[in-house]
């Protein structure tokens, strides 16, 4: 998992105002923010590769012919209804999670260009002094 620093080395003589502290502080947040954003949208993403698996599951189960009703779970009950409408349902959710998914790749852009900006005004401080970069474990 990726981390990333928000110091200001020790043996330098870099004098930090309250301001500049909170530009790191928000940073830093902004940088969890953006962690937090990666794994909803990696788990987002399963859940519409899921969805589509249920698709081609019900297609299959369409080309037998025999069956007049599935159990579609919703919550914690499973409904008994007819493969088009247990289709239409999963298109629904479907088209849910695909907005979703735009909603949060939105949100890591605009966390990002948030994250540059401070990040050039605080290398514009401390240059070389301070890390920001994200590390790849």
């Amino acid at each position: 998992m990726a981390s990333s620093k928000s110091t200001v080395r020790a043996d330098s003589e870099v004098h930090i105002t309250f301001e500049e502290q909170q530009k790191i502080n928000k940073f830093a947040r902004l940088n969890a923010r953006l962690d937090e954003l990666k794994e909803e949208l990696s788990s987002t993403k399963n859940d519409k590769k899921n969805l589509e698996e249920a698709v081609e599951a019900v297609d299959e189960v369409e080309l037998l012919g025999e069956v007049e009703e599935i159990a579609y779970s919703m919550g914690d009950i499973f409904l008994l209804q007819s493969p088009e409408s247990t289709k239409d349902m999963l298109a629904e959710a479907k088209e849910k999670l695909e907005n979703d998914i735009e909603k949060i790749k939105a949100g890591m852009e605009s966390t990002k260009e948030l994250m540059s900006d401070l990040r050039t005004q605080l290398y514009a401080k401390f240059g070389d002094n301070i890390n920001l970069e994200a590390d790849d474990d």
